[in-house]
């Protein structure tokens, strides 16, 4: 899987619509991201009307890359889950396997955290009007990235620590 390697923060959009079967492509991929006891509790919502890009880019001071995005897909997570200690967890993991999706599909985005941080997570809830079983984790603005640069290699052996 070459994406791990090619994967990069894209903030910068082309200024085009991401196409509809691209964007389940992503979804898909979000969906099959392990869980704790498969409970599955994330929400996606795909956000390309233009007045609720603008919003959701103002809901943290590092979200403001979001605006120029053609989608913003807003990862929710549900309370009302088996292990809700571990949601974000695994709320976590599925926003890596959709952010690795982007990267095949030669889309680019960017993670933008808004979880656990209670006026961003407010912010989202409001501007999407989550129901109450939900909160808002993360942002992923996404599109056509515009002058790509190349993954930093950032192995370090000094943090590898062998145990036999």
């Amino acid at each position: 899987m070459n994406a791990i390697f090619t994967r990069t923060s894209v903030r910068k959009f082309e200024d085009r619509p991401v196409e509809k079967e691209k964007i389940e492509k992503v979804l898909q991929a979000g969906f099959v991201a392990p869980s704790a006891g498969n409970q599955q509790p994330w929400e996606f919502y795909i956000v390309t009307k233009r007045e609720t890009i603008e919003e959701l880019s103002r809901t943290s001071p590092y979200a403001v890359a979001a605006a120029k995005a053609p989608v913003v897909l807003v990862i929710a997570a549900r309370t009302d889950v088996i292990f809700p200690t571990i949601t974000d967890i695994d709320c976590a993991i599925a926003t890596e396997n959709l952010w690795l999706e982007l990267e095949e599909l030669g889309l680019g985005g960017v993670m933008m955290a808004i979880a656990p941080v209670p006026e961003r997570m407010e912010a989202v809830k409001n501007i999407l009007d989550l129901p109450d079983n939900q909160y808002a984790f993360a942002l992923l603005p996404f599109g056509y990235p515009v002058g790509k640069k190349p993954q930093v290699d950032r192995y370090d052996a000094k943090k590898i620590h062998w145990v036999e």
